[in-house]
């Protein structure tokens, strides 16, 4: 039933406004001279992609709390208030509504993903914009079930489907350099990037690693004789065979490998500085617009190699990629460019040594807005990832750039700059903040020697700090061995909180992605838990796209089985729900716990525990949701095998309650049935 409220309990502003960082107030009215918007009718009773239970109403009020019932002219808008829900939720249904006597009623109000605390924000000119109360959108319908106390038990996880609500992006479960048909199974995403293809030719498959690999142009990437962009091609149809997504770099450097080097002897092998005016001679300009039609046979004999024209060539190749649902085709604005003028000093002015000049925050603003600008030219769907720094002295001041004590924090400065920019081209230029992350963490091994997590090794002091590294994405109470810790935040790092309140202030509803990320041990248990720890904090925390890029000499095969314990935990691709839900525990030291279930379908719910510690631990585990579970099935991870292995499962004999005895350093995926 709709609420009304009496005129005089509804709270009137003043007329200067006031209230919250939207510039309205929660619940009450928003004044433009004399009259005030007021809620008199909150939304509430939402599922994704169903119409509100009840919709909200605004009355139009004059200075003493009456109705307008004069007006039928004012428009009200409404929106999702900036910073509440679920990030990229859209308001569907008739946003904008003309006052009718005085009376603004919405019909057809409707989010299409789950989500806790959001609020609607209602907007008029010549009016304060107004925010609704907080509601959810929740993941089912029906009665809470109150579950009964589990047994008394070590740590305690307490799991309630209608709290802290969040879809997933399907988009987190990515690798750099996916062999589909290895493990890990199921994946969702794959990405082309790293060092070398800054200086990719996708006309003709020329490319150099700068200082990766000698400064030489080559065939890495693809022989002249292969077909236009290969190392594109190649795999996003491996990908669309697999239902997954891909991210293809688009180089903004500036040039571009022109030729293959040694291959078939046509130049000196190495350094392409044995060629004089090499710059010239071995490289294409590489620029965002070719400026005419466009063509799919480009032409490999000119000076130049256009970014848009490659945009239009994938968009030829595959009709209604920026929109598809599952196997959409994102673009990354080039890799790591704080970090251009060490990994290519050839293409950074220096001729002969390792140390180029960086960019500049004005040289990255400009990059970033002529190549992201093109490719929405072509394509006005395409999702643009931005800036893939390399780390975090690149997200705080782009690796010392020159102008950094000008314009101060980098990702504050490319957010605000990019904000405006959406003003002046009329559409949003970048989608996504992208970093990577390659945990700074460690800890001095049995023989005093300070190693970070990163590393292959499996000294027991190493091993802890992996296994509790994973906090730093989001604890505020944890602070970590680093010199980031020490010298950059002086404490905890937050990193998804810190990314996200950055955005928030200055370009709200721009996306988080991490495409390059890795926390070691490839081959120990540690490194299972630090990967299963971190896709959990990934859909958790609502970090839009992800992609593990492998360091080290082994086969990766614990990080492997803790993707699977994800989407793969049963060997048939048995999956995490795609709706994170409240999951809260006792002992974040020693344990980890995340909870999901699939939209729409609230009989099956799916939990992850992880125990962190050496030692074997009870959980007592309470389950607030509308179905009665009366089975958990039981996969686990330990590092008696690096694949999920089955167990025998659970009979629920309380009302959603029970305990799970986990194993010392286990990664453990219930699933939980009537």
């Amino acid at each position: 039933m709709r609420l009304v409220l009496p005129a005089m309990l509804v709270l009137m502003l003043a007329a200067c406004g006031g209230g919250d960082s939207a510039g309205g107030s929660s619940g009450g009215s928003g004044s433009g001279g004399t009259n005030s918007l007021a809620i008199v009718s909150q939304p509430s009773g939402a599922l994704p992609a169903t119409v509100f239970t009840t919709q909200p109403t605004i009355e139009i009020r004059d200075g003493a709390g009456a109705l307008v019932t004069t007006d039928n002219s004012t428009v009200v808008t409404a929106t999702i208030q900036v910073g509440t829900g679920t990030s990229g939720a859209a308001l569907n249904g008739t946003t904008s509504v003309t006052a009718v006597g005085g009376v603004v009623s919405y019909t057809g109000l409707q989010i299409d993903l789950a989500g806790s605390a959001y609020r609607l924000l209602f907007s008029a000119t010549g009016f304060s914009g107004l925010s609704s109360a907080a509601f959810d959108v929740g993941v089912s319908g029906g009665t809470l079930i109150t579950p009964s106390a589990p047994p008394a038990s070590d740590i305690y996880f307490n799991v309630h489907s209608q709290q802290d609500v969040r879809a997933i992006s399907r988009y987190i479960y990515g690798m750099n350099g996916v062999n589909w048909g290895s493990r890990p199974a199921n994946l969702t995403f794959a990405r082309s990037g790293g060092n070398r293809l800054s200086a990719w030719n996708w006309e003709n498959n020329a490319s150099n690693a700068g200082t990766d690999w000698y400064n030489e142009n080559d065939w890495a990437l693809g022989y002249p004789t292969d077909p236009i962009a290969v190392t594109a091609t190649s795999m996003i149809d491996a990908d669309r065979l697999n239902n997954a997504g891909s991210l293809v770099t688009v180089p903004c450097i500036g040039y571009v490998a022109g030729d293959h080097g040694h291959y078939m002897g046509q130049w000196p092998q190495y350094d392409v500085n044995q060629t004089a005016n090499y710059l010239s001679v071995r490289f294409k300009q590489s620029v965002p617009r070719k400026g005419s039609a466009f063509s799919l046979t480009p032409d490999t004999t000119d000076g130049f190699v256009y970014q848009d024209e490659f945009v239009n060539f994938i968009k030829d190749n595959y009709p209604g990629f920026a929109t598809d649902a599952t196997r959409p085709v994102f673009f990354s604005l080039d890799n790591e460019p704080d970090l251009w003028a060490t990994t290519h000093p050839r293409l950074r002015g220096d001729a002969t040594g390792s140390q180029g000049t960086g960019p500049t925050y004005a040289e990255m603003l400009t990059r970033t807005i002529d190549y992201a600008d093109a490719i929405k030219d072509v394509e006005p769907n395409a999702i643009v990832f931005g800036p893939v720094n390399y780390g975090w002295q690149g997200m705080v001041d782009l690796q010392g750039a020159s102008d950094a004590g000008t314009h101060g924090d980098f990702h504050a400065y490319y957010l605000q700059q990019l904000a405006a920019a959406e003003t002046t081209y009329g559409r949003r230029l970048v989608d996504v903040l992208d970093i990577h992350w390659y945990p700074e963490a460690g800890a001095n091994d049995a023989g005093g020697q300070w190693t970070r997590i990163t590393a292959d090794n499996t000294d027991p002091l190493v091993v802890a700090a992996r296994k509790q590294a994973p906090r730093s994405l989001w604890d505020a109470t944890y602070t970590e061995d680093s010199w980031i810790a020490q010298w950059g935040t002086m404490g905890p790092i937050r990193l998804l909180p810190r990314l996200q309140d950055k955005i928030n202030q200055h370009y709200p509803n721009t996306l988080i992605g991490i495409t390059e990320y890795y926390y070691g041990g490839g081959d120990h248990i540690s490194g299972g838990i630090a990967q299963a720890d971190v896709l959990g904090i990934y859909g958790r925390d609502g970090v839009f796209a992800a992609n593990l890029w492998r360091l080290g000499a082994g086969n990766h095969s614990f990080i492997y089985g803790g993707f699977e314990m994800f989407r793969d935990f049963d060997g048939s691709n048995g999956s995490f729900g795609n709706t994170s839900i409240g999951a809260t525990n006792s002992d974040v030291a020693n344990s980890s716990v995340y909870a999901s279930i699939d939209a729409g379908a609230p009989n099956r719910m799916v939990i992850v525990c992880i125990n962190k510690s050496n030692s074997p631990m009870t959980a007592g585990i309470a389950v607030t949701h509308t179905v009665a579970f009366n089975t958990a099935q039981v996969y686990r991870l330990t590092s008696a095998n690096p694949a999920p292995q089955p167990q025998a499962a659970i009979t629920i004999t309380g009302t959603n309650a029970f305990q799970y005895n986990m194993p010392a350093n286990s990664v453990t995926t219930l699933v939980l049935t009537p």
